[in-house]
């Protein structure tokens, strides 16, 4: 095992992004994440059981839900599998937290706050190109411009992140591949340009768990293990099946093109069509076809 936790299983991705005595972790990748956009000072984290019921597989699904200083909400997930209607189900939880926003009486005038939600996701997300972060706001579809600001989806595709240290040019891709290489590393790098990373490091190191940490952490990555062993028995299943429909496919379509050889020949050899599609098996019009 590494010397740093994985933060692609739920107790580590809470450990790093949802403890309270670490918030200003939370705080800091949502700020490089937004940078030039606006700077949160501070969050409060909400019970996540605010958010719509959903009765699918929640083995690989973590939430974290908080507010802002200014009354915005955010929800930030991982997710480690690809997922049947993924992006409705993430337009599902970011509408429903708006209209809880909504307030009983008639003095209430629409008055929401924003809703983010932040998706890493450790697939390639479909029908979309691939790249490390897709941006969804709402935009009229001619002129581009924005039309609310009120609900935006931020998706972080890690498979489409291949930088090396060296390579990464802002503080976010600095996050982003402390996060995709944590379990390899030795060392977190970048401390000497954000002190939030020395912080982290001592948060992630394994040796600093607690017994009961260490034993929640032990059955987190079981769990985390377990997925991915399904998710690559899947993917080579279907492997293994495509390629024996190929296979039969081939032989099958190889069969009928001998045929066909041999009732041109017959043909050519001025046999009746009768004859050959009593001796080939074709039909008549099949022969007839024949060039």
């Amino acid at each position: 095992m590494g010397k740093f936790i994985n933060p692609f299983t739920d107790v580590g991705f809470k450990k790093i992004f949802g403890q309270e005595v670490s918030k200003d972790l939370l705080i800091d990748f949502l700020n490089d994440l937004l940078v030039g956009e606006r700077s949160i000072k501070d969050i409060t984290f909400l019970d996540k059981e605010l958010l719509p019921e959903y009765m699918g597989d929640r083995g690989v699904i973590y939430d974290i839900y908080c507010t802002t200083e200014a009354g915005e909400h955010i929800i930030v997930e991982m997710q480690n599998r690809q997922q049947t209607n993924f992006k409705e189900r993430a337009l599902f939880y970011l509408s429903h937290t708006i209209t809880r926003q909504g307030e009983k009486g008639a003095r209430w005038e629409f008055d929401l706050k924003a809703v983010y939600g932040v998706f890493f996701m450790n697939f390639r997300l479909e029908d979309t190109p691939h790249k490390l972060r897709t941006d969804i706001v709402l935009s009229d579809r001619d002129t581009h411009e924005v039309f609310s600001d009120k609900l935006r989806f931020i998706f972080i595709e890690l498979p489409s992140f291949n930088k090396e240290e060296e390579e990464c040019e802002t503080d976010f891709e600095r996050w982003i591949y402390i996060l995709k290489n944590m379990e390899t590393l030795n060392r977190l790098p970048f401390k000497a340009r954000k002190a939030v990373f020395e912080k982290l490091e001592k948060i992630v190191d394994i040796a600093s768990l607690s017994k009961e940490e260490r034993m929640k952490y032990d059955e987190s990555i079981k769990v985390y293990r377990d997925n991915l062993a399904t998710i690559s028995f899947a993917k080579n299943q279907g492997k293994e099946e495509g390629l024996k429909e190929g296979i039969e496919k081939g032989l099958k379509e190889g069969r009928k093109e001998g045929i066909l050889s041999v009732a041109r020949n017959l043909r050519s050899g001025g046999m009746s069509v009768e004859a050959i599609a009593a001796v080939t098996g074709l039909s008549i019009k099949e022969i007839e076809q024949l060039d």
